[in-house]
């Protein structure tokens, strides 16, 4: 079973990094985590400042705790125990960073990143501001198209997520979205990243496992 799924996955990542190529950003895979993690760290200069985007994927993947251990200078408004003040401007913070980590909901088969934020904090740092963009995404994130990829994101990706933040939304209680409009509603803004932003330096590295939400 193990082999068939190897296959399968380094067949669709190659599709899609061939695509993503074609939409002009860069673009790696690496079928497991110690390789990708090698590769990833070489991307970051030495003395850069360093933000996370809401990624459990960075979190699965110790990359946290890697970069601050390095020595970087990290802006991470994940840490628990923020005060909110302390969490926005970290935000704001990373939205300027020298390097920029994250991941993606979904990856189409085409070369699109589509992607649901309720702040709208995360993808404003994918499409410009920070010098470097790194974004990380495990083989579950690659989706044939962007209907498929906002299907994704209603089943797996969005109830994770409002249970991993403890908010009251009824997707906790359902585990789909239901589309809900109360205040605490964290699938409020969607974009379709279709091809690479002219000012942006975006590279993508997708790994054989499961990794994120």
């Amino acid at each position: 079973m193990k082999e068939f799924k190897t296959w399968h996955h380094d067949t669709l990542a190659a599709r899609v990094v061939e695509a993503l190529k074609k939409n002009n950003f860069n673009a790696v895979y690496f079928p497991n985590r110690q390789e990708a993690i090698n590769y990833i760290l070489s991307l970051v200069p030495a003395e850069a400042t360093v933000g996370i985007g809401g990624s459990w994927t960075i979190r699965e993947l110790g990359l946290d705790d890697m970069l601050e251990q390095r020595g970087h200078t990290v802006y991470n408004h994940n840490k628990p125990g923020l005060s909110p003040e302390v969490s926005l401007e970290l935000r704001r913070k990373e939205l300027t960073c020298d390097v920029f980590f994250t991941s993606t909901n979904a990856l189409t088969l085409d070369g699109q990143l589509v992607n649901v934020d309720g702040t709208g904090n995360r993808v404003a740092a994918m499409m410009f501001g920070p010098k470097k963009v790194i974004v990380i995404a495990g083989v579950n994130k690659i989706v044939r198209d962007v209907q498929e990829a906002e299907s994704r994101i209603k089943l797996y990706a969005a109830p994770p997520n409002n249970k991993r933040l403890n908010r009251p939304n009824p997707c906790v209680q359902t585990g789909t979205c239901m589309d809900c409009q109360g205040p605490t509603r964290i699938c409020n803004i969607t974009t379709v990243l279709r091809k690479k932003p002219s000012l942006t330096d975006i590279n993508i590295v997708i790994i054989g496992e499961e990794l994120g939400f």
